[in-house]
């Protein structure tokens, strides 16, 4: 599957995409999502982990490799991740074009 033909993304999973553009465990995964949203997008750690699960399976994240002294796992976007990423981006940006073309010919 190309990175065009993954359908539109969850806001959760944009998200999640978006902040793993860095390494991030978990929690700071969450804790990002929600000042980034001014707390309008709480993830749940069950919608967490269930979409970071879903993420790897696709080859879109990856887990980084545990340290011996840490219980914290960190993941980060893999290039095909950033790739699906990038096209959700075009998407998004090609309807907010179409909505500003369409709503500014009303407007005049």
């Amino acid at each position: 599957m190309s990175a065009e033909d993954h359908g539109a993304l969850t806001e959760a999973v944009f998200y999640i995409l978006l902040a793993l553009h860095e390494p991030r465990h978990g929690y700071a995964i969450m804790q990002g999502v929600q000042e980034l949203t001014k707390e309008r997008v709480v993830l749940g750690p069950g919608t967490l982990y269930g979409a970071l699960s879903t993420l790897v399976e696709k080859g879109w994240i990856k887990a980084l490799q545990d340290d011996k002294n840490s219980r914290r796992k960190e993941y980060v976007a893999t290039d095909q991740g950033k790739a699906v990423f990038q096209a959700e981006l075009e998407r998004l940006e090609e309807l907010l074009t179409h909505a500003r073309l369409i709503l500014g010919r009303e407007e005049s």
